[in-house]
């Protein structure tokens, strides 16, 4: 087998299991600073990565789905 040969095709987005902060600024319709403010409140599970946050679907959707959402103003 000859690895120069193989590509590494990156996954759809549809498979991606966290949302991105610009992610959820489209969901919400909200700027860059609420979304981070949401995070600093621990609204919903998310992860950091270096410089880089990740936000599991699930836990965002069931804390969207609750009702329960109150964004901050930007």
């Amino acid at each position: 087998m000859d690895f120069n040969d193989l590509t590494i095709q990156p996954k759809p987005s549809s498979v991606n299991r966290c949302y991105t902060v610009q992610d959820l600024q489209d969901i919400l319709g909200v700027g860059r600073k609420s979304v981070y403010s949401l995070l600093k409140r621990n609204e919903f599970r998310w992860i950091q990565v270096g410089a880089v946050y990740r936000i599991p679907k699930k836990s965002f959707d069931q804390w969207l789905e609750s009702g329960n959402c109150k964004l901050p103003l930007d």
